[in-house]
């Protein structure tokens, strides 16, 4: 099988040759710069870039060398945009490592060693305190109170970090011949590799609702105001459709999978009861799912974090084909229990390695022990893409990487 045919293979609930595997599919499977830099070094790779193309977590563009050498087999589509030399500048990174910004991204550096973003209104959006390794959102938007009117949401949304400092290829948005220059680009990729595409439309919902009032206010509103979150949704859906409208009309057949977050969890639960995720968020979420579903050959991938095996039937039934990133280390995220109760209905893609406790600080063979562990629970009868959980963190020794890899390689003989 080619790459694409592989993940395809799994995310239909077939048995492709060998495992699928991922890194830098989406910017919740990706990779710090910190840690990237390292890999290359022990690599022996000494060319090339380390482009950090989510300023936000700091998360950086797998070069296709790299890719090759740990045998990944999807892309993010946003690496179409911003290829020039001319569209990057250097930067050091708060432990040392070399990288690159987007040419656009010109925060401010604080005789302290931190970071400020400001907007062209001069409002803060973003900072990043010195040392460290993502920035912060600054500037929430309706954390008062909700406005009379939501007339100027699209203003209000554009204050808020994962809007104002996008990664591509929506940093180009606005540009006038995006569309028909995304799909030209998106052509040419896929003539050009046998991996599986992937584009980033995001449609939150409920993250939205703590972009724009804080999470506990929001969290708040779900049980004191259920009627102003719903209409909220209702001002975001007209907005997410209308994208995935122009996502699907000029992707279809060219992009494999869609990619949308809502993180629902936390590490021991979840942010609201079950009840209330069927009343305010779950009509929303069917509604993206059946606008793809009906208007492409997209699948869906769900990026949600956290403690969410009880809402995992729901987000099947709202029509999410894949799950991402099975955070194995939350309460009632059993692996085994994740794989008997719902591996034949929905794609796990991620638990590979838990990156908060394993990748992270244990031995080399520990790393390669758990990845084989977790590759013979999730890799039956397809339903799983190989992925660690979440992003690669700067604290990650390559060793323990290429472990990881290692025990990949070996599952696939």
């Amino acid at each position: 099988m080619t790459s694409r045919e592989r993940v395809m293979a799994s995310v239909n609930h077939q048995n492709p040759d060998c495992l699928p595997m991922d890194l830098g599919s989406n910017v919740s499977a990706g990779i710090s710069g910190m840690a990237y830099g390292k890999l290359k070094k022990y690599l022996g790779i000494n060319h090339g870039h380390n482009r950090i193309y989510d300023v936000v977590q700091q998360v950086a563009q797998p070069e296709i060398e790299v890719l090759d050498i740990i045998g990944a087999d999807v892309l993010d589509v946003g690496r179409v945009f911003n290829t020039a030399d001319s569209d990057w500048y250097d930067v050091t990174l708060s432990d040392g490592t070399e990288a690159q910004w987007p040419s656009w991204f010109r925060p401010i550096h604080n005789p302290d060693g931190s970071y400020d973003f400001f907007d062209s209104e001069g409002t803060k959006i973003a900072r990043m305190p010195n040392g460290g390794m993502c920035f912060d959102q600054c500037c929430f938007p309706y954390v008062e109170d909700y406005p009379e009117t939501f007339k100027d949401l699209d203003k209000a949304m554009g204050k808020v970090i994962w809007s104002a400092l996008v990664h591509s290829p929506w940093d180009h948005q606005n540009e006038k011949y995006f569309w028909e220059d995304l799909r030209e680009k998106c052509l040419v990729l896929r003539n050009s590799t046998d991996r599986a595409l992937m584009i980033t439309c995001g449609c939150n919902f409920f993250e939205w609702g703590t972009f724009l009032r804080r999470m506990e206010n929001f969290l708040m509103d779900i049980y004191e105001d259920p009627d102003k979150v719903i209409e909220l949704n209702e001002e975001l859906l007209q907005r997410h459709l209308a994208m995935l409208e122009k996502t699907c009309y000029y992707l279809d057949g060219i992009v494999d999978i869609v990619r949308f977050g809502d993180d629902l969890g936390m590490n021991n639960n979840m942010f609201m009861s079950l009840d209330k995720y069927r009343e305010i968020f779950k009509p929303f979420h069917t509604k993206i799912n059946e606008y793809v579903h009906t208007h492409s050959s997209m699948k869906t991938f769900l990026h949600s974090c956290g403690a969410i095996f009880p809402v995992i039937g729901d987000l099947i039934d709202a029509g999410f084909d894949i799950l991402n990133p099975v955070q194995t280390s939350a309460a009632g995220m059993d692996p085994a229990k994740l794989k008997e109760e719902y591996g034949k209905h929905i794609t796990f893609w991620g638990g590979g390695c838990n990156t908060r406790r394993i990748l992270n600080l244990s031995t080399p063979k520990e790393v390669y022990e758990y990845s084989r562990k977790m590759i013979d629970i999730f890799f039956q009868d397809g339903g799983f893409v190989f992925n660690q959980e979440h992003n690669i963190l700067g604290d990650c020794p390559p060793e323990n990487l290429m472990a990881m890899y290692k025990a990949v390689e070996d599952a696939r003989k």
